[in-house]
Order: C-alpha cells, then structure tokens, then sequence
C-alpha cells in the first residue's frame, strides 16, 4: 500500500503530465524571450506598437516590436549619459560620470584595440568598438529591469550585431590590401601548393564562422540567465498547483533567493558579455588588418 507520502507525489505527477496546472512556465517563459509587437510592461498595462504590411511578399517587415524599442530606449540612454558627460569636458580633472565614461573609454582604447589592432589603424576603430561595447552593455542591462526585455537576447538583435562586426572585419582587410590581396591572405604563406585550396577554403569557412560565433555566444548567454530567473520565479506557483498554497509559500524564499542570485550574477554576465563581444572584434579586425604570414 502506497505511504501518504508516495500518494502525494504520485498524485503530482498524475496532475503534470496531463497538463492540468494553472499556471504554464513553459508559456511563460518563451512568451518572456521572445519578440512582441506590443510593450508588454504588466498583464494590465501591454500597449500596441505600431504595425505595418510587410513589403516585398513578406520578406521584409519594418513593424516596430518590443526589441526594437529597447534597443531605441538603449541607444537613446547611451546618448543621454555622453551628453551628460560632455558638459563637464572642459575641467581640468574629470569627475564623476565623465571619469567614470572615460575609464570606460580608454579601457577599450587601450586595452582592446591597441592591443588586437596594430599601429595607427587601432584609433581608426576605437568608435566603433567603443559603440558596440556601450550599446550592448545597455541592452543587457536594460533587460534587467522588470517590465523590460533583452534585445540582446533576440537572435536577430546579435544576427545584426555580428553583421556589422563582419563588415567591419573585411573592410579592414580589404581597405589595407584590396580585396584580391586580402583573400590571399587567407592561405598562410611557405604551404605546399597541394595544401593552398584545402587551408583557403578552410579559412573562407572561417571567415563566416568567426561572426556566427559572436552572434550565437552573447544570444545564448543573455537568453540562458533570464531562463534560469524564470525558471526559480516559477518552481513557486508549480508547487502551489501540485501541491497547495501552503508548499508555495514555503518554496517562495528559496526560489527568489536564487533568482535574486542569478539576478545580480547577470549584472556582471552583462558587462563581460559586452567585453568579451568587442574584445573579440577587436581580436578578428587586428587579424584581418595585420594578418600573420
């Protein structure tokens, strides 16, 4: 005969997998990472964006969505805090938000692009890189207030991001080389003629690779902690279904510990995702400029 106990957890099982539990995390949590096209800030306060047709049979879609405008409330917030900093340009010794923006901004300077890039070509890509480090940053710190989202955390966002990281890697290349020399520069030189077409084609490959690397890396890794939050937030109401209100509360200190842990755990994961993103464009422009041979 089963315990009181057994009966209890067989009972919670029965109730999961026929699917009769009144609160879906499953549900909860995709409809949390994915795009919407309203700005959905509580189940009470959710309004539309603006929608359009899209254009050339669908392939196209200029809709403005959730993501679209966190990154416009990101870059907005960006601009304000170098406008604030700005004004105080003129002291003689930088101070608070200015000291701090520009630690920031010689940090990238020196430690980033002057040590992947090479000579002069460094400080031609300092904004650039100093842009892509502040934007993502913004983005994922963005999405860690509630209400918010991570735009960072939408495919498409990074997919756009490794993209212009992509351009900029070739232009670099290309702009010192051409663009013929530049592709030679694939293929190491002193190989065995037999070993050129494997080590270029190897090396295209690359090419391609280096970018979808970046794009899949912060897209994974700003996705994966807003799951592991929700997941703990969730672990709260599940029991409440199996069980009883009064297993929910007693989980509730637990689950919001944890998530509070990851929480502030993603706060730095924000900061070296944004790093390790321009740290390694950096990286990918330095060797497409000044490849070694």
């Amino acid at each position: 005969m089963l315990t009181e106990t057994q009966e209890t957890a067989h009972g919670a099982v029965e109730t999961v997998e026929a699917g009769q539990l009144s609160f879906d995390p499953g549900e909860t949590i995709v409809n949390h990472l994915l795009d919407h096209g309203s700005f959905e800030i509580t189940h009470d306060i959710n309004p539309p964006l603006p929608q359009f047709e899209p254009l050339f049979n669908g392939m196209l879609d200029l809709s403005i969505t959730k993501h679209v405008v966190m990154m416009w409330l990101a870059a907005g917030l960006i601009l304000l805090i170098g406008w604030l900093a700005a004004r105080r340009r003129n002291d003689a010794v930088p101070s608070g938000l200015r000291n701090a923006i520009e630690v920031v901004i010689r940090f990238i300077r020196d430690d980033v692009a002057r040590k992947s890039i090479a000579g002069a070509d460094a400080e031609r890509y300092v904004p650039y890189l100093i842009s892509t480090f502040f934007f993502i940053l913004a983005c994922n710190l963005l999405g860690l207030v509630p209400g918010m989202a991570t735009a960072t955390g939408n495919i498409s966002v990074t997919a756009g991001l490794a993209l212009m990281a992509f351009v900029t890697i070739q232009f670099a290349g290309i702009r010192n080389y051409g663009l013929f020399k530049h592709l030679a520069n694939l293929v190491p030189h002193g190989l065995p003629m037999w070993m050129v077409p494997l080590m270029f084609a190897l090396e295209l490959l690359s090419m391609f690779i280096k970018p979808f690397a970046l794009c899949i890396r912060l897209f994974a890794n700003m996705m994966a902690g807003h799951v592991v939050i929700l997941a703990f937030v969730s672990l709260i109401f599940i029991l409440g279904d199996v069980f009883s209100a009064g297993a929910a509360w007693a989980s509730s200190p637990v689950a919001v510990g944890f998530a509070l842990f990851v929480h502030f755990l993603e706060l730095l994961v924000s900061a070296v995702q944004a790093y390790i993103f321009t740290m390694l464009t950096a990286t990918f422009i330095g060797m497409s400029a000044h490849p070694a041979h």
